[in-house]
């Protein structure tokens, strides 16, 4: 249970040798280096000092990124390789890498201009195809129309285009057009469910007539001169030149699919930009003169050996330093092999803040604890533990998935632990099969006692976890306070609840033991109260401050309660993945003990174990967190870290090995 030590580093160096130090240094790994844009800006410093302008070249990679990652993603649609569940980094040396690059670079530069002139044609084609489609679609009412579209104009007449609603009379629309305009001529050219599509025929002086007539009947007129030849004709050239477009896209998209052979290559290339940004920006993070570089940061303590060591060898001048009480230190934990996956959990929450502790590990067997009773199936157990143990086994999994892969790996095995001690094996899977199918009475039994029999037992066992969990906050709590020289903020803030609390727990169920722990409890209560209630508001001014304080503070044993109370949610949800698994079995058993029976049971057990152990599983991490965050957390624990972001290579999908690389060599 710790927080890493961390020091603050300042270091002065040479220009000359600034880029074979920033390469090591990202090498290393361990130092995070801090913007220089307060200091810059201070009078304090020297005219001639500057930061250095880099941004053209930042800019420059990352559009050089963009172009690779546009790329990789086209590359990617049309890649018909396996794809792996989880992704992971090759690893590789470095020496490998920087021969690789040395070989590959043009040619994979070359590819990734390949991949996106394909793409471009790709998204161009798709996007003319789509609208000439449009085209025909809004060409296909007018098909009957044998009339060129850009000739729809003569010497003396002229051909309107336009639509009806098609509950409007058209009849009545052409009986009263004829009577006024005798020289027109109207055709229905198509009806759907909407409009009826007309063409209107007249001489070009008697237009405004006939627009007028047309209006009073809702006509909508409607413009194609857009397109040559008929409808019908210009329908089938669109389709000739969707034709042509669809050979070319699929000519792209195979394209796309062979340069899915040289993709490891591209990434290659991405990763090695992503160090080359990378270091840019560190350059234009660091102040400058005309011989010098500057920049400070933070370390891990544990480091200092190894960076020491490589400023030495670079002949900077440095000063390593223990933080200041204002300074922003940056955070990383660091805890044993069976809590260190709990810090995902740690993580989600916030990181410790400057006068936290790092809870995870005392956090650690309570969640292993909550989550088994939650889930609180053997079989479920074993299968969970299993599939995370394969995942674990076949990707090398890296960060907070590798961490959120092991923690579900040890919770399985709790789950497990729980349902040997409650009995439950897929429910009561076996129990159901032997009355079913043979007749027979079978039935496993727990270890300890069946919560769906007795789940009062399994509700106090629930509140007596949740009681010691809040214990060991307020524990912790009153530690801090030790620890920070808050003697009396300790026994009166902690020391007298835990008088109280532990006194109302052996006055109301010590009796059951000797009556000596129900006097002895009864005692120990009033202390408590009576302390609490004198010493809550000592921090404020009058004696009614104080016994307004005092009265508020011993009012807070409400909030005890419900803590107390919240942890019911274990009796609750390890009643309900009991209570579904039973439900599935009886189910599958309707059909009876032949063959039909033997199928439906299988089917129910197959899906109902899987949305079984799915949504459990997922109320059982959910709330495991929740006791963690809200009962647990909220005694002692502040947070508001920072995470540490060490200058390493932050690569995608290369991993270079740090062992056959130093300073060069």
């Amino acid at each position: 249970m710790a927080v890493v030590k961390m020091k603050k580093i300042t270091v002065i160096g040479l220009n000359s040798s600034r880029t074979a130090f920033i390469h090591e240094l990202m090498h290393l790994g361990v130092v995070e280096i801090n913007s220089q844009e307060g200091a810059v800006n201070d009078e304090d410093w020297m005219p001639d000092i500057f930061r250095t302008s880099n941004s053209a070249d930042v800019l420059r990679l990352e559009a050089d990124i963009a172009r690779v990652s546009t790329a990789l993603d086209a590359i990617n649609r049309y890649d018909t390789g396996k794809k792996p569940m989880f992704h992971t980094r090759r690893e590789v040396g470095h020496k490998e890498f920087v021969d690789h690059m040395n070989r590959m670079k043009t040619e994979t530069e070359m590819n990734v201009d390949m991949a996106m002139s394909a793409s471009k044609e790709i998204s161009e084609g798709q996007n003319e195809i789509n609208r000439l489609k449009g085209m025909i679609e809004g060409l296909r009412p007018w098909i009957e129309l044998d009339i060129p579209l850009n000739g729809l104009t003569t010497a003396c007449t002229e051909t309107t285009l336009g639509c009806i609603a098609f509950k409007m009379d058209v009849n009545e629309l052409t009986n009263t057009l004829l009577e006024k305009v005798p020289t027109t001529v109207i055709n229905t050219l198509n009806i759907d469910k909407q409009q009826r599509y007309l063409s209107v025929i007249h001489l070009k002086e008697e237009k405004d007539i006939v627009f007028e007539i047309l209006q009073q009947y809702g006509f909508m007129p409607i413009t194609l001169i857009d397109h040559a030849g008929t409808p019908l004709k210009a329908m089938w050239d669109y389709g000739e030149k969707i034709l042509e477009l669809e050979t070319l896209v699929t000519s792209k998209e195979r394209v796309l699919a062979d340069l899915a052979a040289d993709k490891g290559n591209i990434e290659y290339l991405y990763d090695s930009l992503h160090m080359r940004r990378d270091r840019a920006k560190v350059v234009g993070d660091m102040l400058s003169t005309e011989s010098v570089f500057y920049f400070d940061g933070w370390m891990p303590a544990s480091s200092q050996d190894a960076i020491e060591e490589l400023l030495n060898h670079f002949e900077c001048y440095y000063d390593i330093a223990e933080p200041c009480e204002e300074d922003d230190v940056p955070v990383v934990l660091v805890n044993d092999a069976f809590s260190t996956p709990f810090e995902a959990i740690t993580n989600m929450y916030s990181l410790p803040g400057k006068s936290d502790i790092d809870p995870t590990k005392i956090m650690a067997p309570f969640y292993f604890i909550f989550f088994g009773m939650m889930l609180g199936d053997a079989a479920y157990g074993l299968i969970l533990a299993a599939i995370c143990w394969t995942v674990l086994k076949k990707f090398k999994l890296e960060g907070t998935i590798y961490k959120m892969m092991k923690m579900f790996f040890y919770c399985g095995i709790s789950t497990f632990i729980w349902g040997v001690i409650f009995g439950g094996w897929f429910g009561n899977l076996f129990t159901v099969i032997a009355d079913t199918f043979f007749g027979k009475e079978f039935v496993i039994k727990p270890l300890w006692f069946d919560p769906l029999s007795d789940p009062m037992l399994l509700l106090i066992f629930s509140l007596i976890l949740g009681g010691i969990h809040l214990l060991v906050g307020m524990g912790i709590q009153g530690y801090v306070y030790i620890r920070d020289g808050k003697l009396l903020d300790a026994l009166f803030d902690i020391g007298l609840w835990y008088v109280l609390l532990i006194g109302l727990v052996l006055f109301g169920v010590g009796g059951m033991v000797t009556p000596g722990l129900a006097t002895a409890g009864k005692v120990m209560s009033i202390v408590g109260a009576v302390g609490i209630f004198l010493t809550g508001g000592r921090g404020n001014k009058g004696i009614l401050g104080k016994l307004s304080g005092g009265f508020g503070s011993l009012y807070g044993i409400t909030g005890y309660l419900s803590d107390v109370l919240s942890y019911s949610r274990l009796l609750a949800l390890g009643l309900a993945t009991g209570v579904v698994a039973q439900v599935i079995n009886t189910l599958g058993s309707l059909a009876g003990d032949g063959i039909v029976g033997v199928i439906v049971l299988f089917i129910a057990f197959a899906f109902g174990s899987v949305f079984n152990i799915a949504i459990n599983a997922l109320g059982a991490f959910v709330h495991s967190s929740r006791l963690q965050y809200v009962e647990f957390f909220g005694k002692f624990y502040t947070g508001g870290g920072r995470a540490f972001e060490p200058f390493e290579r932050k690569t995608k999908y290369i991993k270079i090995d740090k062992e056959d690389e130093f300073y060069g060599r």
